[in-house]
């Protein structure tokens, strides 16, 4: 599913217009996003928890050629699925 199907979902199921629900949801993942930059923790209790993690610089091999290379430090978003998610998923 895109975002912009789910956005139709949305507005079909609450009267909006497809305009409007494609708007929360971009208002809604930017602040998941601005969350994250901050490195703050987002929790939807129900479906889950967005998180930061930072990742060590390690080396790497190219497939290409098989040389090896030096990969930097980074930081990754992560998710992490609620028990309610998971099962439903499961099922």
């Amino acid at each position: 599913m895109t975002k912009k199907e789910l956005a139709e979902k949305i507005a079909t199921g609450y009267d909006l217009s497809k305009a409007k629900a494609e708007e929360l949801l971009t208002t809604v993942f930017d602040n998941i996003t601005n969350c994250l930059v901050k490195k703050e923790e987002v929790s939807i209790t129900g479906f889950g928890k967005f998180v930061t993690a930072d990742r060590a610089a390690r080396e790497g091999v190219n497939p290409a050629t098989g040389a090896k290379i030096k990969i930097a430090a980074t930081t990754v978003a992560k998710f992490k699925a609620a028990k309610q998610l998971k099962e439903a998923v499961a099922k």
